[in-house]
């Protein structure tokens, strides 16, 4: 399933379009630029608070240069979350236009994760408080459309498979 879209920010338009994706080989390792999930836990999945943007969203960030997906994920959510990854999934990735006309890649993956310890805070700072959500309630937090929706809803579907 493809979902095209749009995002404005800073007063400058994104051009969106997600794709649902078994895996991320076929994408160009240079453009990928940031790795999310969707961090079941039982039942319930894994939100932070962006302190700095005032917002809750899906948990990890930027894939670093020289990081494999695995790792920026695993580190990443390690960093977010305190929690460690027991197995992960692709759900799929958004191929982003910038107003420069730059095309980046946005990955999203489904993963069961586990406590590390108690979450204190994000190395970075950025994630400032975890909780666990619902997929059914996941808009009282965050609503990021079609894309979203489809992000949430596949997650939820592929699961049983990381079982």
């Amino acid at each position: 399933m493809t979902i095209d879209s749009e995002l404005v920010f800073d007063g400058k338009i994104y051009k969106l379009k997600y794709s649902d994706a078994d895996s991320f080989d076929e994408l160009p390792r240079d453009r990928c630029k940031q790795i999310y999930a969707v961090c079941f836990l039982g039942d319930k999945f894994v939100i932070g608070w962006r302190g700095k943007k005032r917002a809750w969203g899906l948990i990890g960030g930027t894939i670093e240069k020289g990081e494999i997906f695995e790792e920026a994920l695993t580190r990443e959510i390690r960093e977010e979350s305190n929690m460690r990854i027991l197995k992960s999934i692709p759900v799929g990735y958004q191929k982003v236009t910038t107003p420069s006309g730059e095309i980046i890649y946005q990955l999203r993956s489904c993963c069961f994760v586990e406590p590390i310890g108690e979450f204190v805070s994000d190395p970075d700072g950025n994630i400032t408080e975890i909780k666990l959500v619902t997929p059914e309630n996941y808009k009282t937090y965050f609503d990021w459309g079609a894309i979203g929706d489809r992000i949430i809803t596949r997650a939820v579907e592929l699961k049983h498979k990381l079982i």
